[in-house]
């Protein structure tokens, strides 16, 4: 992990070499939670955090307040902060709101993609291709991500991403991705062929339904595998 040049517990400095160490730990810290480093609802003590990023408690317990403002962590007075958990009634919600708001991207994209961006995406839909293989599903995953967030980039709409990155949505999908699948859906990778396809030909309409089409998979199966059926 990159950590800013000169910082630890003891090291002191100006303001703004405290607010550098403090925001790159933030920055540290949020990437390890989203990453998958902790499981759903681990312990954060800052005694751990203080060796692990080299920084005084002080930035620890400044760093724990902005992520548990944010929602990453959640923190009660006098206990240790805690990764966030997600029930699957909040999972399924937030995989709804993503639905509506990457649909919207996926509609910009179509309208405002370049060659370039049209290329990057089409390199990343090919690679997937060559990760549907057992033990593939790690690499597909970064793909996936990587060609999400090249729609992104493609719709060139801020606050559209900006929301799309309160939902936490990363968090959830770690929580409840289905671990026995050793590779991904051979559907997933069509779905995402269909998303580009509307954006090279300039379809809004058609980007904005396909991406729809393949987010709401994920939500579907949560709700099959998680959702217990009335009266049973």
């Amino acid at each position: 992990m990159a950590l800013v040049a000169g910082t630890g517990p003891g090291n002191e400095g100006g303001p703004d070499s405290g607010a550098s160490r403090t925001l790159q730990a933030y920055q540290d810290l949020r990437a390890l939670i989203l990453s998958g480093h902790y499981e759903p609802d681990s312990r954060l003590t800052e005694s751990e955090l203080t060796t692990q990023l080299g920084i005084s408690r002080g930035t620890v317990r400044s760093v724990l307040a902005r992520l548990a403002q944010e929602g990453y962590v959640t923190a009660a007075a006098n206990r240790s902060a805690r990764t966030r958990s997600f029930s699957v009634n909040e999972a399924v919600e937030i995989l709804e709101t993503r639905e509506v708001l990457e649909s919207a991207l996926a509609a910009n994209a179509a309208t405002r993609a370049t060659e370039a961006d049209i290329a990057a995406m089409t390199g990343t839909c090919e690679r997937m291709w060559d990760v549907q293989t057992p033990g593939g599903r790690e690499e597909y995953w970064k793909l996936n991500r990587r060609f999400h967030e090249q729609v992104r980039q493609a719709a060139r709409q801020a606050t559209l991403s900006r929301f799309v990155d309160s939902l936490l949505y990363p968090l959830v999908m770690q929580q409840y991705r289905d671990a026995d699948r050793s590779h991904p859906r051979t559907d997933s990778v069509r779905e995402h062929e269909a998303i580009l396809a509307a954006i090279v030909t300039h379809n809004p309409e058609a980007a904005a339904a396909a991406m729809r089409h393949h987010l709401s998979a994920a939500r579907r199966a949560l709700q099959l595998k998680f959702t217990t059926p009335a009266g049973s």
